[in-house]
């Protein structure tokens, strides 16, 4: 019998961590992935997908992908698809692929409606509230504000915003600002911040906690501890000045991104504190998800936890896939054969399987396009100075001094 055909659909290096668990699977004879990037095609048994010179990106253009090149399993690594229903696409069409449904999909693309599903199961969130107007929102951080002085907030766009959408505040000026600039024209995330959660900042300590569900069984999958923030609080302090001397002292001197790097497992992690996760916190979320929709969860689930001093976990977001810089040090140190595992995830099989992980640490470090200054040339446009990721930034800029790591 011939390998197995994988087809991974991700852009960055979560979908190239993820090709390469696939390509350690002796099972797999070829990994697909698009649209890819370029150090795809630097992973043994990897593929970039082409369809008439260009990757696939549509959902219909994945699924002919699939059906032409007879995949026997699709992965979905960026929430984008899953929200638009790719995986109920595919089965529709009799193709398997892993990732939880568009009913599912929810627990990411909206953070007010996932919080009221989760304070109404008993599971531990900080105290938060949802609005749709701005005038409201003011409101209620104003009384907030005055009732908790020096009380941190944290406001959030409801939908998806490419893991950028949280705002640490540490007053009532910055959080009145950032209600502006998420909730009033020009909406800072779009169409993701016509709802707001904010929510008491809690002290503690963060923890990225992924776990596995075919739909009945939750397994740990393993922890990682990502850097959200774009700055150290260093150079945060520099960006402040630098920003009070452009006359832009409103901006976020430190702005959350989707991930600066991280490392995996979670130096003070646990079994008591992984015990105490699944029982009141990833258990009663897949159950009870399934008990209040009626539809089962199947995939990765991702929780973004703060862990008090107490060592007691409340939830600050739920993700629907892999975590991107976490997949990349996760995956790596895993020892169990990703295809059988996956296999197991879409077959419901996963109450028998018992995980194996090598005992190194691993570490991964994002490389980002940071403040820079292209000069206006002559008939050319988009010349001037960008802040740098995670705001408006160059692309395709040169990466240097690889050969040095």
């Amino acid at each position: 019998m011939s390998g197995k055909r994988v087809f991974v659909v991700d852009a960055g290096g979560r979908g190239n961590a993820i090709a390469h668990a696939f390509a350690r699977s002796n099972a797999v004879e070829r990994v697909y992935v698009s649209p890819g990037n370029a150090g795809s095609e630097m992973i043994d048994k990897c593929r970039l997908a082409m369809v008439a010179g260009r990757p696939p990106r549509s959902i219909p253009e994945l699924l002919a992908f699939a059906k032409e090149e007879k995949i026997d399993m699709t992965f979905v690594g960026p929430e984008g698809y899953l929200s638009e229903g790719i995986v109920n696409i595919f089965e529709e069409a009799e193709q398997r692929i892993l990732g939880p449904k568009k009913e599912a999909a929810v627990l990411e693309n909206s953070k007010c409606t996932t919080k009221d599903l989760l304070k109404s199961l008993g599971v531990p969130v900080p105290p938060c509230c949802n609005f749709e107007q701005s005038a409201l929102a003011k409101e209620y951080v104003r009384a907030f504000c005055a009732d908790n002085p020096g009380q941190g907030l944290v406001i959030k766009a409801d939908g998806l915003a490419a893991g950028k959408g949280s705002i640490v505040c540490s007053g009532e000026e910055e959080a009145l600002c950032t209600i502006e600039r998420i909730m009033e024209s020009p909406r800072l995330f779009g169409p993701a911040g016509e709802r707001i959660e904010i929510e008491k900042r809690l002290e503690g300590r963060e923890l990225m906690f992924f776990a596995l569900s075919d739909g009945k069984s939750v397994l740990p999958l393993e922890s990682a501890l990502d850097y959200k923030q774009a700055f150290s609080a260093e150079e945060a302090v520099a960006v402040r000045l630098f920003n009070k001397l452009s006359g832009n002292p409103s901006l976020d001197n430190n702005p959350n991104t989707g991930g600066m790097g991280g490392f995996s497992p979670h130096p003070w992690l646990d079994e008591e504190l992984t015990e105490k996760i699944m029982n009141k916190i990833a258990i009663p979320t897949v159950r009870g998800f399934r008990e209040a929709t009626g539809h089962e969860y199947v995939g990765v689930i991702y929780f973004g936890l703060m862990i008090s001093e107490e060592r007691e976990p409340s939830v600050l977001e739920i993700n629907v896939r892999l975590g991107d810089p976490e997949a990349q040090v996760i995956l790596p140190r895993l020892e169990t054969d990703f295809y059988q595992l996956s296999e197991a995830l879409l077959d419901g099989d996963l109450g028998g399987l018992e995980l194996r992980w090598s005992k190194d640490y691993c570490l991964g470090i994002c490389a980002i396009s940071g403040r820079a200054i292209k000069p206006l040339t002559s008939g050319a446009a988009g010349g001037g100075e960008r802040p740098g990721y995670p705001g408006e930034h160059y692309t395709n800029m040169p990466i240097s001094g690889l050969e040095k790591v």
